[in-house]
């Protein structure tokens, strides 16, 4: 089903001069066309979130400054087994390097834990090091960009001086090697996601998101299910990536879940775009108001051409966030 919501198919600033929310950048994109000219101090949240799985493990690396502090994370899950959680916490963020638009420049971290991220034409090379009780953490990961391969890029106004713009990169094959104290861990195989975000938040947001990656039904298939945050916005994050082309999806995703390790559904209310149901296998609850629900997507997904697409099995996460910022 068409999307109501406005493709941008050049390139376009997020802000004005004043730092407001310029409206030309509202609306969504098949690859990074927004240059994010973030302005001011004390509500701006720019962060880089990777998430590489296996169908045995998975690692995931998190830089990201919040002006008045740099959070940055390693975690670490081996299922059924050993699980790490390392967080650096970095006053007024320094010792984070960060970008002003994807692809731009390097990203990094120092202190406690160190990450640098850097791009290139045909992907990112990922690589990470920290101290655990376990042992040493450290990984050399690279995720590939497949030429013509589309990622959504989309911005959420919630006002003139309150909007969120994020990229979402689902689908892009992996590689490399974690170590863990003695043990290597391979990634040869994996697949990458990257969730790149710039904007000026409000100071209660609460949201859910969804995300697998994998090979199901003969296809290449990448999903990117948000909700609760867009809202009344008129914007969603929600898009299917099959075998590298993008389907955006317009409508509001119709979350259902009482348990967190329970089954969840998630679906299109009123037609058949998105029929999933969602049963978890891990909750990584790091703090108060966050559950991130690792497990597999059942179910099918249609795309803007109308091919019905079987969901099965595939590796991903759902998550529910309550943050006051």
């Amino acid at each position: 089903m068409p999307t109501h919501e406005r493709e941008i198919t050049t390139p376009v600033d997020l802000c004005t001069p004043s730092g407001r929310l310029n409206p030309d950048a509202v609306g969504w994109t098949r690859n990074s066309l927004h240059r994010c000219n973030l302005r001011g101090w004390g509500r701006t949240k720019r962060w880089e979130y990777w998430c590489i799985t296996t169908p045995t493990h998975l690692v995931a690396v998190t830089v990201s400054s919040l002006d008045y502090v740099g959070v940055n994370n390693i975690y670490f899950l081996e299922y059924g087994g050993r699980e790490v959680n390392r967080n650096s916490a970095l006053p007024l963020a320094r010792g984070v390097t960060l970008p002003t638009s994807l692809g731009d420049g390097p990203t990094s971290a120092r202190g406690a834990i160190t990450i640098d991220l850097s791009d290139g034409p045909d992907g990112t090379r990922i690589q990470f090091s920290c101290n655990t009780a376990h042992g040493p953490l450290a990984g050399d990961l690279r995720v590939a960009l497949p030429l013509g391969h589309e990622t959504l890029g989309v911005v959420i106004p919630w006002s003139g001086r309150k909007f969120q713009y994020t990229a979402k990169h689902t689908a892009r094959p992996a590689s490399g090697t974690v170590r863990l104290g003695d043990q290597t861990y391979d990634f040869d195989g994996g697949w990458g996601v990257l969730d790149h975000g710039r904007g000026r938040w409000p100071a209660v947001v609460r949201w859910n998101w969804g995300a697998a990656s994998g090979h199901s039904d003969g296809h290449v298939v990448g999903l990117q299910l948000g909700g609760k945050w867009t809202v009344g916005t008129g914007m969603t994050e929600n898009a299917l990536c099959v075998d590298g082309r993008l389907t955006k999806i317009g409508a509001e995703l119709d979350w259902q879940y009482a348990d967190f390790l329970a089954p969840w559904s998630i679906r299109t209310p009123g037609s058949d775009d998105v029929d999933l149901v969602f049963t978890p296998f891990h909750d990584r609850a790091p703090g108060p108001g966050t559950h991130q629900c690792f497990g597999h997507y059942d179910g099918r997904i249609r795309t803007d051409d109308g091919q019905t697409v079987a969901v099965e099995h595939l590796l991903g996460w759902a998550e529910q966030v309550s943050l006051v910022w």
